[in-house]
C-alpha cells in the first residue's frame, strides 16, 4: 500500500512539474473522445431507426380506403392467406395504428390524444416467409380491390444500412488514426519525464529499485491523463446530446417516426466507454515511452 501511495504522490508531482505537456496531452485525448462521443450518437441513433424499420423488413401494409368496411377487408385478408410465400397475415384497426404511433413516439405520445378524428387507415399487414419474394407480393397486393396504398420498405431498408455500414467503417478509420495520435502525446509527455527523471532513476536502479518501483509512477501518471480526459469528454458529450435532444428531439421524431435515444441509457454507456479508452490510452502512452527509455521489460 505504501508503494502505491508513494507511486501516486510522484506522478501528481510529474504532471505538476509538466503541467504543460499534461496539459497537451488531457486536451489531445479529450478531443479525440469527444470526435468518438459525436460518431457515437449519431451511429446509435442511426441503428435505432433502422433497427425500427427492420421490424417492418418482411412486412407489407396494404391500406384501405375508408369507404371499405371490415367485413370486406375481413374477407380479403382470408384470400390472402392463401396465397404463396405468406407466413400470416393480420388485421390492424384504426385504433390499433393509432395505439402504435403512440408508443413509437413515447413520452410525446400524448400529443395524438388532442386529434378530433382519427386520421389513420384500417390495414393488413402480410408477412412474407422470404424476403427475397417480396417484390412479388407488394406486386399482388398494390392489385387487391380497395386498397389505397401499399407500404413497403425493402429498397429503404437496404440503402439505410449499406449507408450505417459504410458510416460506421469510417469512423472507425478515424477513432484509429486520433487514437494513435492521442497516444504518441501521451508518450510524449511522459518522455518529458522521464528525461527530466533520470539522474533519479539511475540512482534508484544502483540502489535495488525494481523496474516496476520505477514504472509505476509513469504508468499512474498516464492513467490520470487519460482518466482526467474521459471524465471531461463525457461531461462535454452529454451536454452536447442533452441540447441536441432538447432542440430537435420533437422534430426527428415527427418526420421519422422514432425518438432519439434516451439521454440516461447513452450518458451511461459514454462514461463507461469514454473510461475504458482513456485510461487504455494513457496507460499505453505511457508504457511505450517506458519501453523506449526505462529499458525495461
Amino acid at each position: 500500500m505504501s508503494k502505491f501511495l508513494y507511486a501516486c504522490k510522484q506522478s501528481g508531482k510529474q504532471i505538476v512539474r509538466n503541467k504543460g505537456m499534461a496539459l497537451t496531452s488531457v486536451l489531445a485525448i479529450t478531443a479525440m473522445l469527444i470526435i468518438l462521443g459525436v460518431f457515437t450518437i449519431i451511429i446509435v441513433n442511426i441503428n435505432t431507426a433502422a433497427e425500427m424499420v427492420k421490424q417492418d423488413y418482411n412486412n407489407i401494409e396494404l391500406f384501405f380506403k375508408d369507404d371499405v368496411a371490415v367485413e370486406d377487408i375481413e374477407k380479403t385478408k382470408t384470400e390472402i392467406e392463401e396465397w404463396k410465400d405468406i407466413d400470416n397475415v393480420k388485421f390492424r384497426s384504426k385504433d390499433d395504428a393509432l395505439n402504435i404511433l403512440k408508443k413509437r413516439w413515447g413520452e410525446n405520445g400524448y400529443l395524438l390524444d388532442g386529434l378530433t378524428e382519427n386520421p389513420l387507415p384500417n390495414s393488413l399487414v402480410i408477412r412474407v416467409d422470404n424476403i427475397e419474394k417480396s417484390d412479388a407480393v407488394a406486386e399482388r397486393a398494390n392489385e387487391v380491390e380497395g386498397v389505397e396504398d401499399v407500404k413497403y420498405y425493402k429498397d429503404t431498408v437496404q440503402k439505410l444500412v449499406k449507408a450505417t455500414r459504410g458510416f460506421q467503417i469510417t469512423t472507425l478509420f478515424i477513432m484509429a488514426f486520433l487514437i494513435i495520435i492521442s497516444t504518441i502525446v501521451v508518450s510524449n509527455t511522459i518522455k518529458l519525464t522521464v528525461f527530466n527523471r533520470s539522474d533519479e532513476i539511475v540512482i534508484m536502479k544502483y540502489v535495488g529499485a525494481t523496474n516496476w518501483f520505477i514504472r509505476a509512477p509513469f504508468l499512474l501518471e498516464g492513467i490520470f491523463l487519460g482518466l482526467f480526459s474521459s471524465l471531461a469528454a463525457s461531461s462535454v458529450v452529454i451536454l452536447i446530446y442533452k441540447s441536441i435532444t432538447n432542440l430537435i428531439g420533437d422534430k426527428i421524431l415527427s418526420v421519422l417516426g422514432t425518438p432519439m435515444v434516451p439521454l440516461g441509457f447513452l450518458s451511461a454507456n459514454i462514461i463507461y466507454i469514454f473510461l475504458a479508452i482513456g485510461i487504455c490510452v494513457g496507460a499505453w502512452g505511457s508504457i511505450i515511452s517506458m519501453r523506449k527509455f526505462l529499458d525495461t521489460k
